[in-house]
């Protein structure tokens, strides 16, 4: 089945036909025969109110569900059909959305970059315990990625933005989030999450992000990271990352995939890949 076209070509349905239509079973199917596309989805959801309604209370957790088992198996310690901390569509949204990046109190940039789909993402819990103080180890977090933005030159910065995102796992119950309030940290003025609207810690102003393990899972090369931690436990983050030319190669610390860490996409003859993608 292709793919809808614009969301102003999608059918508006009258709310006799809307009523035959919302079998949820239907759509179950039709997105699964779909592969849970999440542009589709999105476009679903903005048809009527019932649709809307649907996608909030079932299909954003199945969209999850199929694209990262193994992550949100974590996340719900292995109860998927419960709800959520911050809700599905928020971990939809953060799954495959980049929020983009702005300037903030400890991370200047000349100009903002808009936020877009992200074509793939890797998440992984291995690499999140590199963003967690000493005295919060035993929380589970799992942090993508880094997206690249192209930044102007700065104070002849040769660099490019990072821009990357997180869940924990029972953020209410974490070392955290007991931290941060035994330290009576107080919320970051003027931000909220990009993908709940709850409001937002600075780990910076915190004194809570271990920069050489942090800045070394990202690949930058002045340990400059920057990132906050909402109420429902999602995360996002800035950081400068170095150039790599082309001899560079990537990556060469590229962790194994035995701790289940790396979150899956769609289903490859058996095998689940380690990339979450769009559906394109």
């Amino acid at each position: 089945m292709g793919e809808w076209g614009s969301a102003s070509q999608v059918p508006r349905l009258s709310e006799s036909a809307s009523s035959g239509l919302l079998n949820e079973r239907v759509l179950f199917l039709v997105f699964e025969c779909m592969r849970w596309d999440i542009r589709t989805l999105c476009r679903v959801a903005a048809v009527s109110w019932k649709l809307r309604a649907l996608a909030k209370r079932l299909l954003w957790r199945e969209l999850c569900i199929h694209r990262a088992p193994r992550m949100i198996a974590t996340l719900t310690e292995g109860a998927t059909n419960s709800r959520i901390i911050g809700g599905w569509p928020a971990l939809a949204k953060l799954l495959f959305f980049c929020g983009g990046c702005e300037s903030t109190r400890h991370f200047r940039l000349r100009r903002p970059a808009p936020g877009h789909f992200a074509e793939e993402s890797r998440f992984s819990k291995t690499s999140g315990m590199s963003f967690l103080a000493k005295s919060c180890r035993g929380d589970v977090l799992y942090v993508s990625d880094p997206c690249e933005h192209a930044a102007a030159e700065e104070e002849g910065r040769h660099e490019d933005v990072g821009v990357y995102r997180g869940v924990f796992r029972a953020f209410f119950k974490s070392r955290t989030r007991e931290c941060l309030i035994r330290k009576r940290i107080g919320f970051e003025e003027g931000m909220r999450c990009p993908y709940c609207a709850a409001r937002v810690w600075s780990m910076t102003a915190a004194r809570m992000i271990p920069r050489k393990t942090a800045a070394r899972k990202l690949g930058s090369g002045d340990g400059a990271v920057e990132y906050f931690v909402c109420l429902n436990g999602h995360l996002h983050g800035l950081c400068w990352l170095v150039h790599l030319s082309s001899d560079d190669g990537g990556a060469g610390d590229e962790e194994g995939d035995e701790d289940g860490s790396f979150c899956g996409g769609d289903e490859d003859g058996g095998h689940s890949r380690n990339y979450i993608n769009n559906g394109n």
